[in-house]
């Protein structure tokens, strides 16, 4: 352990890494104390440039490693452990897990699913191995606690899985409830991240049990995914010649707002709308519709069929609607779709929801022994 731990000042010093679709989030905790947060942005035409997901390895590492040099100095440059976001493994409890060589190579392999979480576990084991640490990862997007009836769909052989915003979602809605002087265990909400991905979740009583799945090419669009599109419209796509992986890539990183206005950044589009751009305008609704029809439908699966009666405490009434991630920094989408949905439950817009102390904490009880590090076997 470093010195912060043995002379048992504030606490561990941990790293954290949370790889997203068009930014990497860098953070230190010292126990409870921040010593420094940043969203590093990358440039769409940058990122284009890598064909695979895991060959942004060593540029999301250098800017990582930039970051933490600028704000903690080399001397100041000493951790306990190393938090990354969880990548698309196989389904998972939530909790913590050891970075492991078969997790590693799943995530290599895009054995599951390629998205630029897939980095976080790389990352992570790249900077604890510098500074002879663990690197774990904290509950994972592929973290799993979907009711039954969720995973069915209309053809057998095809069956929903769960893989969102896990972290983001639950940190958001624990907040959220503390807020609201409640419980998460004990109370329900619908969660909707907003960033280049997008994912709705409905979590009921300490468990999301339905979410959309953007790498799946569910839900809303989003920044830079297309969301949900006409299935038999696809087929025609690839039948008149379009090439199935060419098709995928636009899908999940140059639809959505990005396929509409040629930017996959909010504020442009905004800066678009206020000089009198009708079709940024558009689009910008129409992001606003999207997510809002899904917020909406996650709120009728919080229905607890099993309870005793449309009034009893196990169905009372949604306890808020939440709004987290990049995009839940702009006023003016948090209006809209406030304006939306707001006959469902409050909307509480949480956009700097603590998921980065959400993964700090995670391995400063692993590292206290007081939760247990679990170990992915591929």
């Amino acid at each position: 352990m470093s010195q912060q731990m043995s002379k048992g000042v504030s606490g561990p010093r941990i790293l954290c890494i949370n790889p997203g679709s068009t930014s990497t989030k860098v953070a230190v905790f010292e126990g409870p104390e921040e010593l420094f947060s940043v969203d590093l942005r990358h440039a769409k035409d940058e990122l284009a440039a890598f064909a695979r997901v895991m060959d942004q390895m060593e540029y999301r590492r250098a800017a990582v490693a930039q970051a933490v040099a600028e704000r903690l100095g080399a001397g100041g440059a000493c951790f306990d452990a190393v938090a990354g976001r969880g990548g698309l493994l196989r389904p998972l409890p939530g909790g913590v897990y050891a970075v492991t060589l078969p997790m590693l190579d799943d995530l290599s392999r895009a054995a599951y699913g390629e998205h630029p979480c897939n980095l976080g576990a790389g990352l992570a084991l790249d900077f604890a191995t510098e500074h002879s640490c663990p690197a774990f990862v904290v509950d994972p997007p592929v973290t799993d606690e979907m009711q039954e009836q969720a995973r069915i769909t209309g053809l057998p052989r095809i069956r929903r899985r769960s893989v969102f915003h896990a972290l983001s979602q639950r940190a958001a809605a624990r907040r959220a409830a503390s807020q609201l002087g409640l419980r998460y265990q004990e109370a329900k909400f619908v969660v909707a991240h907003l960033g280049g991905g997008v994912s709705v979740g409905a979590h009921c009583r300490g468990r999301v049990v339905d979410v959309t799945n953007g790498v799946d090419g569910e839900g809303p669009m989003s920044a830079e995914r297309a969301g949900a599109l006409p299935c038999f419209a696809l087929l025609d796509l690839i039948r008149q010649g379009e090439d199935p992986q060419a098709l995928r890539r636009e899908i999940l990183t140059r639809g959505g707002l990005f396929a509409h206005t040629g930017t996959n950044d909010l504020r442009d589009i905004e800066a678009r709308m206020d000089a009198g751009d009708e079709a940024a305008a558009l689009a910008f609704q129409a992001q606003a519709y999207s997510v809002s029809k899904y917020i909406g439908g996650m709120a009728a699966t919080l229905f607890e069929a099993d309870g005793p009666g449309p009034d009893s405490p196990r169905n009372a009434p949604i306890a808020a609607v939440v709004l987290t991630g990049g995009m839940a920094k702009s006023t003016r989408l948090v209006a809209e779709i406030t304006r939306r949905v707001r006959w469902i439950a409050p909307v509480i817009a949480l956009p700097e929801v603590e998921e980065m102390r959400a993964l700090a904490l995670g391995a400063e009880l692993a590292l206290q022994g007081e939760t247990p590090v679990q170990e992915y076997g591929g």
